[in-house]
Formats: structure tokens, C-alpha cells, sequence
């Protein structure tokens, strides 16, 4: 692929800067999607099948995404994060403030990004050090946070009173 030029933002943007990729990071970030089928099948979106993998290759083309083989079953993959996609957690609670303040949002799907926002960096960097515990194998450290369940439990909270009302 030709670059359009060597300005940071545009290459960034040249690997980010579709539709669907920052959504499919979101979703194996935030939501732990392993799997296409679980992409697929839990998409807020409604990604189609042939943009998501589409997506996927490029994501993994790109050393945002890698692809191991599905021990439990051999024609699945399963998806994890690498260093450079971990990295764009501070990115992504940005865009989700930003977003926040200034679109309307649901209260069940900005609900992350609000203790995203208030958790700030320090929130960020535990998030990070899970994400890598997760999808690189990195080690747990003693009393580390767990971010990723604070975010889905708030979520659910948010989710389930919404629903009753």
C-alpha cells in the first residue's frame, strides 16, 4: 500500500481510518471477542459478514490484530490484541469522551467510556497492563486491577436498569 504521505496522523488514519477497524479493536478490547463469530453475532453496528473479515485481515496484515489457531476446534481463530492495538487504549477513551460530550450517545454503550474519562491515564495504564495479561501473556501483577471486569459489570448495571425501566 502507497502512503499518502509521512505525516503521523494520515498514517495513522491510513491503518484506522475506515469505517469498521477502530470497531473491531473496540470490540476485542472492551467486549473480549475472540472470535469472528462472536464479532459477528454481538456487533452493536451490525457489521457484515464479508466487511469483518475484510477487516480482520487487515488488522492483522497491519500488526494491530494477530491470528493463532482455535485449540478447541480447527477451522476457528482466535483473535488477540498485540502491543500496538493495546497502545491505542488512551485513543480510544479520547475519542469516547469526546464523543460524550459532544453526540448522543446511549447511557449503556458510553458508560465505559465515562469511567474511561474520569479514571484518566493511571485508569488507562492498568487497563493496558490487563489487555496484555490477556491477549499476550504477559504476567498478573499482585493487587493489579481488574479493569476490564469493572467496565463490563458497569456496563451490565447500566444495561439491566435500563431494561427494567
Amino acid at each position: 500500500m502507497t502512503q499518502r504521505s509521512g505525516c503521523p496522523i494520515n498514517l495513522t488514519l491510513e491503518v484506522l481510518g475506515d469505517r469498521w477497524s477502530l470497531i473491531v479493536v473496540r470490540d476485542v478490547m472492551f467486549g473480549n471477542r475472540r472470535h469472528f463469530r462472536e464479532l459477528l453475532q454481538n456487533s452493536e453496528e451490525g457489521i457484515a459478514s464479508n466487511i469483518l473479515a475484510d477487516r480482520l485481515k487487515r488488522l492483522v496484515a497491519n500488526g494491530l490484530l494477530s491470528r493463532a489457531d482455535d485449540p478447541s476446534h480447527r477451522q476457528k481463530g482466535v483473535y488477540s490484541l498485540t502491543e500496538p492495538a493495546i497502545q491505542l487504549v488512551p485513543l480510544l477513551a479520547a475519542m469516547g469522551a469526546w464523543g460524550r460530550r459532544h453526540r448522543p450517545v446511549s447511557e449503556d454503550l458510553s458508560i465505559r467510556a465515562e469511567i474511561l474519562e474520569r479514571g484518566g491515564p493511571e485508569l488507562w495504564e492498568a487497563f493496558m497492563a490487563e489487555l496484555r495479561v490477556i491477549h499476550l501473556g504477559a504476567e498478573r501483577e499482585a493487587g493489579a486491577r481488574d479493569v476490564l471486569r469493572e467496565l463490563t459489570e458497569a456496563y451490565l448495571e447500566v444495561k439491566a436498569r435500563m431494561e427494567t425501566g
